[in-house]
């Protein structure tokens, strides 16, 4: 099997098979093809010193995060080909992936967040229900926590106001139910009544404004919303790189901090691990380090003032 055959049905395979979003369908991909002008030759041929040396030439240039995807790209690319009887055995197999540190997540304070939602567009768009779309799009971002690939990924259908909950597919293809609270709930209701079509449940939930007349609505890519974010954030003046990620990493922490358990906050994100989750506790702790340092009288650092001789 010549590569570009076996990359094709791979790719088959991962948008019919395997449940992976389209960003990392997009990177295993690409990581495949820079493998393959590196090994030069055939996928059936290729050995476990032929995956060392492509990982091992690429150690200074590319962080340990980026050579951990890559090897999982190759993993799951090499198992495909097993069990499609292409291959007998699995190269990658006994390679450990790199370790990479893990830094802690970093949110938003609530006033930050209540800023960039409560901001006013410095100028709104000419159609109105381009402004409420993106007021709905980022009050759903923190109200619920998603993900930008779930977020778009939407459609109409999805969304239930008079439950007050939204169904998300999530990484690998799990379903979940996720509530919305009320600031939520009353912005996706203020768009969907300004739609044009609000009732066709078919249809993408956050439809993009580039569409030609007569064109059935196409759905907002996670581009488009990271670019609309960061500018409502700047319209805002909220400090720091501002991306669909963060108000996630936002959403989680204040949940915390108000005192929600850590099993139900796993459930509301979606995670498959407790540990992916129990990043958050540390930042919750060292917020309220932090406060205490800060409020409180006695909350001085450093060595205690010597006791008087007399």
């Amino acid at each position: 099997m010549k590569w570009d055959d076996a990359l094709a049905g791979f790719a088959r395979s991962l948008r019919s098979e395997r449940g992976f979003s389209e960003h990392t369908q997009r990177a295993y991909l690409s990581d495949l093809r820079q493998f393959a002008e590196s090994a030069k030759k055939p996928p059936a041929r290729v050995s476990g010193d032929d995956v060392r040396d492509f990982l091992a030439a690429q150690h200074r240039a590319r962080s340990p995060a980026t050579l951990g995807r890559r090897l999982a790209a190759l993993r799951t690319f090499f198992k495909w080909l097993v069990r499609e009887g292409a291959r007998e055995a699995d190269p990658t197999l006994g390679i450990p992936a790199p370790r990479a540190p893990r830094p802690l997540p970093r949110p938003l304070p609530v006033d930050d967040v209540t800023a960039l939602l409560d901001a006013t567009p410095e100028a709104p768009p000419r159609d109105e229900r381009i402004a409420l779309r993106d007021q709905a799009l980022f009050e759903l971002m923190y109200g619920a926590g998603l993900r930008v690939g779930e977020v778009v990924a939407l459609d109409v259908r999805d969304l239930d106001l008079v439950r007050g909950e939204v169904r998300v597919w999530g990484k690998g293809g799990k379903e979940r139910v996720v509530p919305l609270p009320a600031a939520a709930r009353e912005a996706l209701r203020i768009y969907l009544d300004a739609r044009s079509e609000p009732g066709v449940l078919a249809q993408p939930l956050f439809a993009s404004a580039r569409r030609r007349k007569g064109e059935r609505p196409r759905r907002l890519d996670a581009r488009e919303a990271r670019k609309r974010l960061r500018k409502r954030a700047l319209e805002a003046g909220v400090a720091g790189r501002v991306h669909p990620h963060r108000m996630r990493h936002s959403y989680a922490t204040h949940l915390l901090d108000m005192g929600a358990d850590l099993r139900a906050i796993q459930e509301l994100l979606g995670h498959a691990s407790l540990s992916t989750t129990q990043r958050y506790t540390a930042v919750s702790a060292e917020r309220i380090v932090a406060v205490y340092d800060k409020a409180h009288p006695r909350a001085k650092r450093g060595r205690p003032p010597a006791p008087r001789a007399d």
